[in-house]
């Protein structure tokens, strides 16, 4: 059934249920910032299943890293070394640091040693 999932009413509806159903939608509506906006405050790990451009969005990325830092971890590599994405994700969850950028995390490194 393709026109279902194209369908921007039956698919914000079943993302509002289960943020994993954007697995399942088309790539047009896994590129809708609303939709995968709904998706991932349900279920933070649908932002694995956004397109890449939403990967790289700020307002969609901290969405789902405030309500499971790990999130971060589908996050572009440019928003892994986003200061204030970061700090969202380790505040809310601590493990998020293992999905901070290499870059990101030497220069704390270098901040906690030399200062």
């Amino acid at each position: 059934m393709p026109e279902l999932k194209n369908n921007k009413e039956i698919v914000l509806a079943a993302v509002q249920q289960d943020g994993m159903a954007l697995e399942y939608v088309s790539s047009e509506l896994k590129n809708n910032e609303n939709i995968v906006i709904d998706a991932v405050k349900q279920y933070s790990y649908a932002l694995e299943y956004a397109s890449d451009e939403l990967k790289n969005n700020e307002k969609v990325v901290l969405a789902a890293v405030q309500q499971n830092g790990v999130a971060l971890i589908f996050a572009s590599p440019e928003l892994k070394n986003n200061e204030k994405v970061v700090l969202a994700a380790i505040q809310q969850n601590e493990d998020a640091l293992y999905c901070v950028s290499p870059e990101l995390q030497n220069k704390r490194a270098k901040e906690i040693l030399f200062n």
